[in-house]
C-alpha cells in the first residue's frame, strides 16, 4: 500500500511538472509570436524608407549622369567653338561694324552711317584708369570667371522673378559682349543667349584675358559711330584715347549701357550722373581713392560738334527696323527712303521759326499712302536727340475730339444736327469752354469748329466714354487711353505720330494708314534685300462717316481755332490746346498730305501764350505751302450719303404733328391721337428726370447708329478693334432727330470746376 501510495505521489509529480512544461511552452511561444511580430513591424518601417532612400539615390545618380553628359556636351560644343573662331590677329584686322548709306526718295544721298574707328591700342598702350573703369561698371568678376558669371547670371534669374532692378550693369560679362559684338545679333532670344555663353567661353579658352580686355576696348560700341576707346576719345574729348583722365575714362566706360542715352554730345547731365556711377564703383572696388572717386566730371572739356541734320530724327526711327526687316548681314548696304529731302528742309525751317523760345517741337508729315515725307524730332539734335515726335507721350487736347466726334457721327449725328451748349457736370467732372461761356443752341459744326468742350463731354457721354476710347484704338492709337469723362478732351497721352496717322486715314476716306519709311534696302552692288509690300487696304469707318468729319475738320480751319492754318487751298484739320498751355497742337491734311505738329517744353512746363491754333497753326501752314505746291488742289468730298437707317421715310413729311394721328411708340404700344404725353419734354433724353419732378422710365444704354453687320459691309471688310465695343447690337428703328438734341446728363449744375480748355 506504501509502494502504491510512492507510484501514485510520484505520477502526479510528474504530471505537475509535465503541466508546467507545457505553461513555460506556451509563455515561450507567445514570446515568439510576439518577438516576430515587433520583427515584421521594424521590416515594414525599414522598407518604407528603403524605398525613399532607393528613390533619392535613383534620382541623385540621374542628375549626376545628365550634369555629366550636360558638362561633356558644354565641354565638346565650347571646344569645336574655339576650334571655329578666328585667330587672335585675325579678329583684330577685322572690322565688324556695318556701312550704311542712307536714300531719299529720289535716290539722292541723305547720310551715310558707318564705323568711325580710331588707332588701334595694344593692351599696354590702353590706359590702366580705362581698363578699371570698364571693369568695374561691366564686368567686376572680369578676372576670376571663365566667360560666364555663374552669380551674376543667378542674379539676373532672381531678379526676373522678384522684378528688382537695382543692378547697374548688364548680365551679360565683358567676354560675352565681345562674342555678340563679333559673332551676333542683338535678339534678346534664349538661342541667342545659349550661343553667345558657349562663344564666351571659347574665347575665353583661347584667348588670354589680356587679349579679350584689348579686342573689347578696341571694338566696342560707344554711340556716334565711335568703335574703340581712341575713336570715343576722339570724338568726344579731341585726344587720343591714351591721354584719358580718370572722369574722361568713367565717362566713356558708362557709354557701353546706353550709347544715345548716355552720350555727352545728346545729354550732357545724363552722361554725367552715369561717369559718377563708374568712379563710385571704381572706388568700391578698390580702383581708385576717395580724392580721385570725388573728381568733377561736369568740368571735363567735350568736344563742340558741327550743326547735323535734322534728317537724323528719322534715321534714329527707321534704321533700327532693319533688325526685323532683313537677315543677319554686316555686308555695307544701302536703304532707300520715303523722305523728302525738299521737305525735310521746310519742316525744318517751320518748326525753327516758329517754336517758342525755350520750347521744342516736332513735326510728322505723311502722305496719303503713311510715307513719311517729313519727320522732325525737335529743335536741334546735337543738343538733343529725343524724338519727340515719335517717342514723346503728350496730352493732345481737343485735337482728341476727333475720336469723340467720329463716334457721335458713327451713332447717328450729322453735322447739321443742333445741340444745345449748356454747362453740365458728369460724374462730378464740370468741364468748362475756353472763354468761359456757352454757346446755347448750335450745330455740332459750329460746336466742333469752335472746339466747344461741354458739347464733347456731352456727346462723349452718351455715346460712350468706352466706344470713344475703341475709335481711338481703331485709328491707330497704340498709348492706353483712359475711360474717364475728362478723356473726351485729350487727357489721355499720345504720340505726334500716331495722332498723324489718324488724321492721315480720314484724309485717305476713312482706310487705315501705317506710317512706313522704308521703301527698299539692296547690297552696295545692288542686290535686293527688302522690298516694301502694298498693305491690304482696310475700311475703318463708313463713307458717310468719313465726309461728316471732313467736313467739320474743314469748317474748322475755314472759320474755327484753325483759321492760321489756312495755305489758300483746302484744308481740314483740329486745334489742341491743354491745361496751363503746355502743349500745343495742330494735325491736318491737304491735297493727299497729312501733317501732325507739337509744341512744348520737356520739363511739362507751361508755356505763355501756347495753343494749337497760334504757333503750331502756323508751323503747318509754312510747311504745307511748300509740301502742297506741286500737288492738284483737291476739293474734299463731304455730302453725306446717309444708310437708310439714318433716313427719314418720306411719307412721314405728308403728316402734320404727331399727336394729330395714331402711332407706335418705342415699346410698340398703339398711341391714340391726341394721347401723347403733354408734359414730356422734346429736349430731355430717354431716361432723363423731367423738370417736373416726375421720375422717367429707366434708360437703357444708347444704342450705337448702326449694327455690326450694316458697318461692315458699309467699309467692306470687317471693322478692326471691334471688340472695343464701337460697333455692338442693332438698335431700334430709329425715329427722325429733334430738332435740337440737348445731352443733358442728370445732377447738371453750373460748373464750379476748371477743365483743360479746348482750342
Amino acid at each position: 500500500m506504501s509502494r502504491r501510495g510512492d507510484r501514485l505521489q510520484n505520477k502526479g509529480k510528474r504530471g505537475s511538472r509535465r503541466a508546467a512544461a507545457e505553461r513555460a511552452a506556451s509563455r515561450s511561444g507567445s514570446g515568439k509570436r510576439k518577438s516576430k511580430s515587433k520583427k515584421t513591424s521594424s521590416a515594414t518601417s525599414t522598407g518604407g524608407g528603403s524605398l525613399v532612400w532607393r528613390w533619392t539615390k535613383r534620382l541623385a545618380l540621374w542628375g549626376g549622369a545628365a550634369a555629366l553628359l550636360g558638362a561633356i556636351f558644354l565641354t565638346f560644343a565650347v571646344g569645336f567653338a574655339a576650334r571655329s573662331i578666328p585667330s587672335f590677329y585675325q579678329l583684330k584686322a577685322t572690322q565688324n561694324a556695318q556701312t550704311i548709306l542712307v536714300r531719299a526718295r529720289d535716290g539722292t544721298e541723305i547720310v551715310e552711317l558707318g564705323p568711325s574707328f580710331g588707332v588701334w591700342l595694344d593692351y599696354d598702350e590702353i590706359p590702366e584708369n580705362m581698363k578699371n573703369a570698364m571693369i568695374a561698371v561691366e564686368d567686376k568678376r572680369f578676372r576670376s570667371h571663365y566667360g560666364v558669371d555663374p552669380i551674376r547670371t543667378t542674379g539676373a534669374i532672381v531678379e526676373g522673378f522678384t522684378g528688382s532692378r537695382e543692378r547697374v550693369g548688364g548680365t551679360s560679362t565683358i567676354s560675352q559682349q565681345l562674342a555678340r559684338n563679333i559673332f551676333l545679333n542683338t535678339n534678346r532670344t534664349f538661342d541667342r543667349k545659349a550661343r553667345e555663353a558657349v562663344l564666351a567661353m571659347a574665347l575665353e579658352w583661347k584667348f588670354s584675358k589680356e587679349q579679350i580686355l584689348e579686342l573689347y576696348l578696341n571694338k566696342v560700341y560707344f554711340g556716334g559711330g565711335a568703335y574703340g576707346i581712341d575713336s570715343a576719345s576722339r570724338k568726344f574729348f579731341s585726344h587720343p584715347a591714351k591721354e584719358l583722365s580718370v572722369a574722361e575714362a568713367a565717362i566713356i566706360a558708362g557709354l557701353v549701357k546706353a550709347p544715345s542715352r548716355y552720350s555727352p554730345t545728346a545729354d550732357v547731365q545724363a552722361a554725367v550722373d552715369r561717369a559718377q556711377v563708374v568712379l563710385r564703383l571704381m572706388k568700391e572696388q578698390g580702383y581708385i581713392s576717395a580724392q580721385q572717386a570725388s573728381v568733377d566730371v561736369d568740368a571735363v572739356q567735350l568736344k563742340e560738334q558741327a550743326g547735323q541734320n535734322s534728317v537724323r530724327y528719322f534715321t534714329d526711327w527707321a534704321l533700327p527696323q532693319l533688325d526685323l526687316l532683313l537677315p543677319e548681314t554686316f555686308a555695307p548696304i544701302e536703304v532707300w527712303t520715303t523722305i523728302d529731302v525738299g521737305m525735310q528742309r521746310a519742316a525744318t525751317a517751320a518748326i525753327d521759326s516758329n517754336t517758342p523760345d525755350g520750347s521744342q517741337g516736332a513735326l510728322v508729315s505723311l502722305d496719303r499712302d503713311g510715307a513719311i515725307l517729313a519727320l522732325v524730332g525737335g529743335t536741334d539734335y546735337v543738343e538733343t536727340n529725343f524724338n519727340r515726335a515719335t517717342n514723346a507721350m503728350r496730352q493732345p487736347g481737343s485735337s482728341w475730339k476727333l475720336f469723340v466726334y467720329l463716334a457721335a457721327l458713327e451713332a447717328g449725328y450729322t453735322p447739321d444736327d443742333r445741340v444745345v451748349d449748356t454747362p453740365v457736370t458728369i460724374d462730378g467732372w464740370s468741364p468748362r469752354n475756353s472763354n468761359g461761356r456757352n454757346l446755347g443752341e448750335t450745330d455740332l459744326r459750329t460746336a466742333f469748329a469752335y472746339s466747344v468742350n461741354t458739347v464733347a463731354a456731352q456727346l462723349g457721354n452718351e455715346v460712350g466714354f468706352g466706344t470713344v476710347a475703341s475709335m481711338a484704338r481703331r485709328f491707330g492709337i497704340t498709348t492706353p487711353v483712359s475711360t474717364f469723362p475728362s478723356m473726351v478732351l485729350g487727357s489721355s497721352e499720345v504720340r505726334l505720330i500716331d495722332m498723324t496717322r489718324a488724321f492721315a486715314a480720314i484724309s485717305a476716306k476713312g482706310v487705315a494708314v501705317e506710317p512706313y519709311g522704308i521703301t527698299k534696302v539692296t547690297t552696295a552692288g545692288g542686290e535686293l534685300l527688302y522690298e516694301r509690300e502694298r498693305p491690304r487696304e482696310t475700311s475703318l469707318v463708313p463713307d458717310y462717316v468719313v465726309a461728316g468729319m471732313t467736313d467739320m475738320l474743314q469748317t474748322a480751319v475755314q472759320t474755327g481755332t484753325g483759321r492760321a492754318a489756312q495755305i489758300g487751298r483746302p484744308v481740314a484739320g483740329k486745334t489742341g490746346t491743354t491745361s496751363s498751355n503746355k502743349d500745343g497742337w495742330f494735325v491736318g491734311f491737304s491735297s493727299g498730305i497729312t501733317t501732325g505738329v507739337w509744341m512744348g517744353r520737356d520739363d511739362a512746363k507751361a508755356v505763355p501764350g501756347l495753343q494749337g491754333g497760334r504757333a503750331p497753326a502756323r508751323a503747318f501752314a509754312a510747311y504745307m505751302r511748300y509740301a502742297v505746291k506741286d500737288r492738284a488742289v483737291e476739293q474734299f468730298d463731304t455730302e453725306l450719303n446717309l444708310p437708310e437707317w439714318q433716313l427719314e421715310p418720306d411719307e412721314e413729311y405728308l403728316y402734320g404733328d404727331p399727336d394729330d394721328y395714331y402711332f407706335i411708340d418705342e415699346d410698340g404700344n398703339l398711341i391714340e391721337p391726341g394721347r401723347r404725353d403733354p408734359s414730356e419734354n422734346p429736349f430731355d433724353i430717354e431716361g432723363e428726370r423731367p423738370q417736373d419732378g416726375r421720375t422717367a422710365p429707366p434708360a437703357d444704354e444708347p444704342p450705337p447708329a448702326a449694327s455690326e453687320d450694316f458697318l461692315e459691309r458699309a467699309t467692306g471688310g470687317e471693322l478692326p478693334g471691334n471688340s472695343g465695343g464701337s460697333a455692338q447690337a442693332p438698335p431700334r428703328t430709329p425715329q427722325p432727330p429733334s430738332p435740337v438734341r440737348v445731352i443733358r446728363p442728370e445732377n447738371t449744375r453750373s460748373p464750379n470746376q476748371t477743365a483743360p480748355p479746348g482750342q
